[in-house]
């Protein structure tokens, strides 16, 4: 006799909904439902993995497809909220396409918060936070989140300074130089943030701005020079590799 099939399937469709999931009929709307019906073509009785960024991750059964919409049965739930690793990622925002590249990958390395930070050299001084987090819904339902990141709205570097809290360490990446990245952040465990800077980098005054806060660290990606979306990536995964969850 042949072994029982897995299920749901390791195909079947993942999405994110917003709103708080629990045993019962739920119809969906949207974007979503283009995406199932047309898209992935679900069919009644097909299988769908939902999760809802509140109660966790749940198994559901397609019931009815409509033109715009489809009704699902939500029945098992799979896993509960997962506890997210208490790191923020502060970044100036980049153009369109490596933002975007940014914001996926923070969200698939695990980060629990997303600042967008305006600096003098900022090229896009206003980001679309929509967008952010479209893109991080996106990589969640593809990497088994079951908690997204919080997307915070623009911020400038000097009110991030003026109200930073005491109890969490900031490591910036300052190209000119600092303390090994990984080693200082085995040294400072628990909550805390990463500082990436433009394209062109901190300016002088900002260095010094930085370096003022009493929480801040400098730290060094290492001996070559970095794109922007590619510091945030590495730092992002050193903090996780030393006080993470891997």
């Amino acid at each position: 006799m042949g072994a029982t099939p897995a299920w749901p399937p390791r195909s079947t469709p993942r999405l994110f909904i917003d709103a708080p999931l629990a045993p019962g009929a739920l119809s969906i709307e949207g974007a979503p439902a283009h995406y199932l019906a047309t898209v992935m073509r679900a069919r009644a009785g097909d299988p769908v993995v939902l999760f809802d960024d509140r109660t966790g991750e749940w198994l559901a059964v397609v019931r009815d497809v409509a033109k715009r919409s489809l009704t699902v049965e939500v029945g098992e739930r799979l896993r509960v909220r997962e506890a997210v690793p208490d790191l923020w990622l502060l970044a100036a925002p980049l153009k369109k396409g490596r933002v975007d590249w940014m914001a996926e990958k923070a969200c698939e390395l695990g980060i629990a918060r997303l600042v967008p930070v305006v600096t003098r050299r900022t090229v896009v001084d206003k980001p679309n936070v929509e967008r952010l987090r479209g893109q991080m819904i996106e990589a969640a339902e593809q990497c088994g989140r079951t908690a997204l990141p919080e997307v915070a709205e623009a911020v400038k570097l000097p009110a991030l300074l003026r109200d930073w809290p005491a109890g969490r360490p900031l490591f910036f990446a300052d190209e000119m130089g600092g303390a090994p990245a990984a080693a200082a952040m085995r040294a400072q465990p628990g909550p805390a943030a990463i500082l990436i800077g433009p394209e062109g980098g901190f300016d002088d005054d900002e260095r010094a701005a930085i370096r003022a806060c009493p929480q801040a660290t400098g730290v060094t990606l290492g001996p070559r020079i970095l794109r922007a979306e590619t510091a945030a990536t590495a730092a992002v995964a050193l903090w996780m590799a030393a006080a993470g969850d891997w």
